[in-house]
């Protein structure tokens, strides 16, 4: 697939590393999966054995977050390493936007990892969910299309899009991603150049509709002791309030996460069969978090209304594993976010680019090392809300002019707004804006001109409302 002129260009020094065969690559994504619900490191009921064995052969990040907690804005920040206003995805995307003939490839005009990768001598496999416009059309440099459009849907019988054809199948739709993924492995057998596969799952996002009796079995009889039972809170979107407190909810939620553990086990095991292992290098990570009854709320960023950026949705599950090069069994605490995974994959491979990006790599910490910088602050952007995060505070800012402050070391449910009581409050409004100002955004109040997307409509809960599709 021809990659663009502004990847060709960027990947001018590759002649220096032709030579050098770089190491594989497998990115593997969850949807809607905070760090509580993996195990270990999150609840220890939580039956994922292979995202356990994974952490132990590798390093695990305690404060990973994603910049925006809602599917496609996030999606594209970890592919670009740009912060909403850049990219230009400010919510998920409508069907009309993500396939079919009126859709937009929302990537053009971008740089993305995986155009650089192809470029570099790369072959790309996706197998799994897309959501970034053209889901149907292969694009990004990827030469392997995998995928079922849009955002949720069904999880039995799905129709996929797979390598220019509509192909109907039949099964649980985690275990055909999965199959999807090892047929790009066995395609690529024996190749003397390095592969790349993206594998994004659908699970564990809404509907619950259905899950095997062989995932759904760890959890008979749980009482399910990773979902807070706490009240139901007044912002909780509608459109998913039927889950607030729902045994059954859990379950299907808890199973479709194993499904998902139970993929990540067939492709190590497929990785290692190919003798290829140990030149691969493994990342997994979920687009944003999930609040699963947490701060009374079922549902992520758009599990209220107004939005939240409760540390339950932007949190996510991060971990590197190489064996032999990244340190095994470690848990780093350094705070990194979704637009640092751009720059800090790009030097781990040692493939090289001029884009400037949102974040910083952190390469040096999976080689062992300390980084060369000290993080104390992220950012994070989600249509009309901009916030930051420090390792004790948490500020929020509206398009209405409202704004929140929280000591996360007092306050872990967020719950007890400080803005009007502090005189810290003026200081992290003037970090928040000049930081958006240097990477380019509009004012808050402007948010809107940052995007040419068909935004989703939101309501009050007070009135009725959709299931959010992001």
């Amino acid at each position: 697939m021809p990659v663009s002129r502004r990847a060709f260009l960027a990947s001018a020094a590759l002649p220096a590393f032709a030579q050098r065969r770089r190491p594989n690559l497998v990115f593997l994504m969850t949807d809607d999966h905070g760090p509580w619900a993996t195990s270990p490191g999150g609840c220890v009921t939580m039956h994922t054995p292979h995202l356990a064995a994974l952490a132990r052969s590798g390093v695990s990040f305690s404060k990973a977050f994603a910049c925006t907690p809602v599917c496609s804005p996030s999606r594209l920040t970890w592919m670009t390493g740009q912060i909403p206003s850049r990219h230009g995805v400010q919510d998920w995307l409508m069907p009309v936007d993500s396939y079919g003939p009126k859709s937009r490839r929302f990537l053009d005009g971008h740089q993305t990892w995986s155009e650089l990768l192809a470029t570099a001598g790369y072959t790309l496999g996706l197998a799994g969910k897309w959501h970034m416009g053209h889901d149907d059309r292969p694009h990004a440099g990827f030469s392997y299309w995998a995928t079922v459009p849009g955002g949720g849907g069904p999880y039995t019988d799905p129709t996929f899009f797979k390598n220019g054809e509509t192909v109907p199948m039949k099964g649980f739709k985690t275990d055909l991603v999965g199959d999807a993924a090892l047929e790009f492995l066995d395609n690529r057998a024996g190749a003397s150049n390095p592969f790349a596969l993206y594998l994004p799952f659908y699970a564990p996002h809404t509907p619950y509709n259905y899950q095997p009796d062989v995932y759904r079995e760890p959890y008979q009889g749980s009482d399910f002791p990773c979902f807070p039972r706490l009240s139901k809170n007044p912002r909780q979107n509608p459109g998913l309030a039927a889950h607030h407190g729902n045994a059954a909810s859990m379950h299907a939620y808890s199973a479709l996460i194993t499904g998902a553990d139970a993929q990540l086990g067939r492709v190590v095991e497929k990785l290692k069969q190919m003798g290829v292992y140990e030149d691969t290098v493994i990342v997994f990570t979920a687009d944003q978090g999930w609040s699963a009854g947490h701060h009374g709320v079922w549902g992520k960023g758009n599990g209220t209304w107004p939005f939240n950026m409760y540390d339950s949705a932007i949190g996510v599950p991060l971990i590197w594993s190489h064996p032999g090069r990244i340190p095994a069994g470690r848990t780093d605490s350094t705070m990194v976010s979704s637009y640092d995974f751009f720059a800090t994959l790009l030097d781990y491979l040692e493939v090289p680019h001029q884009t400037r990006t949102a974040g910083l790599s952190y390469a040096s910490i999976l080689r062992g090392r300390k980084p060369g910088w000290r993080r104390d602050t992220l950012f994070f952007e989600y249509a009309g809300v901009r916030g930051l995060r420090t390792e004790r505070w948490k500020y929020l800012e509206r398009e209405d002019g409202s704004r929140e402050l929280y000591d996360l070391r007092q306050d872990v449910q967020e719950s007890r707004n400080l803005a009007s009581k502090t005189r810290q409050t003026d200081a992290f409004s003037r970090n928040l804006s000049q930081w958006f100002e240097r990477q380019g955004a509009p004012p808050l109040k402007d948010w809107r001109t940052t995007t040419t997307q068909t935004l989703p409509a939101y309501r009050a809960p007070e009135a009725a409302a959709a299931t959010p599709a992001g």
